[in-house]
């Protein structure tokens, strides 16, 4: 008896992700307000950290800028200062773990405790497996993948005990399928450790501490300079910000820029149906897919397709 009982809660819960998933795809979404917010961003010297470090800005939020290359962080702070916020930066290499904790520690002593983490370093070395050195693809893994563990240990605790915050993951739809680069297992692992993080603060009833996952398509950084890249250009660095600034505001739990690569995604279960799945089951480590073909479209609670 107990097990239908399970069964049928399972089934309300999946019913209610339907359905709001239904609801949050036409309705507008409110963004809130990071107004005083103190913002952490990594890779702040990058093009997309310094302008992800501009429209946060915008918004009101404080900044503290952490990077590896010092005069490119700089430069960063001297842009975003112009717009009258406080800034703080600070030179970090995230391949190395006690590096990261070492500083977390400077920047809570320092200006505060941090309510923001935008994860948006990343490297890539872009050789074929046997052609690539050991070095660059440890580096690749430990920058993209391992700090995004480092960082969240970091600063999780602070926010967990004020159950207020926000994380996000600047992934990548090579993320969600495979060429053939030390990037996409990476971001692979990048997207794999957002969505249990998700999973673990929604089971902790952690409501007040947002997640949102970005994963663009290639971006026109340069990092991927000489990549044969066909059908689809890449995107500019400034619209790819903007997309991923109004699903941050909105508190979606994901995005894929362009659209065309929620196809992608599609295959996938999201977090919240997982969830209900796995209370049903009394599980806490699976990852189901029985919801795919239930109404995959409706079943994006939360990913709203702008």
């Amino acid at each position: 008896m107990s097990v239908i009982v399970d069964l049928l809660l399972m089934l309300i819960h999946l019913s209610y992700s339907i359905l709001h998933a239904v609801i949050q795809t036409f309705l507008r979404p409110r963004l809130k307000c990071i107004e005083g917010e103190l913002c952490l961003i990594t890779g702040a010297g990058g093009a997309l950290g310094r302008l992800f470090a501009q429209e946060f800005a915008k918004e009101g939020a404080h900044l503290v800028l952490w990077d590896c290359n010092t005069a490119a962080n700089e430069q960063t702070a001297k842009v975003v200062r112009e717009l009258g916020v406080q800034v703080h930066t600070y030179t970090v290499d995230l391949s190395k773990r006690q590096n990261i904790y070492e500083t977390a520690d400077r920047v809570r002593a320092e200006v505060g405790e941090v309510s923001f983490l935008v994860n948006n370093a990343g490297v890539v070395a872009g050789r074929r497996l046997l052609d690539c050195p050991d070095e660059l693809l440890e580096r690749t893994l430990l920058v993209n993948c391992h700090a995004l563990f480092w960082m969240t240990k970091a600063f999780l605790p602070q926010m967990k005990a004020k159950n207020h915050g926000h994380i996000v993951t600047i992934a990548s739809a090579l993320g969600l399928f495979s060429t053939a680069c030390d990037y996409c297992a990476s971001k692979f692992g990048a997207v794999g450790f957002h969505e249990s993080l998700t999973h673990e603060l929604l089971a902790e009833d952690m409501d007040g501490i947002k997640t949102t996952l970005v994963c663009p398509y290639i971006v026109d950084t340069g990092m991927f300079a000489g990549c044969e890249i066909s059908l689809i250009p890449p995107l500019e660095p400034l619209y790819t910000v903007q997309q991923s600034m109004k699903a941050i505001l909105a508190e979606q739990q994901m995005i894929c820029i362009p659209r065309l690569m929620y196809i992608a995604f599609l295959t996938r279960a999201p977090i919240s149906a997982c969830l209900s799945f796995n209370n049903g089951l009394k599980g806490n480590f699976i990852h189901s897919h029985c919801c795919i073909y239930v109404g995959s479209f409706l079943l994006i609670n939360n990913y709203n397709w702008i």
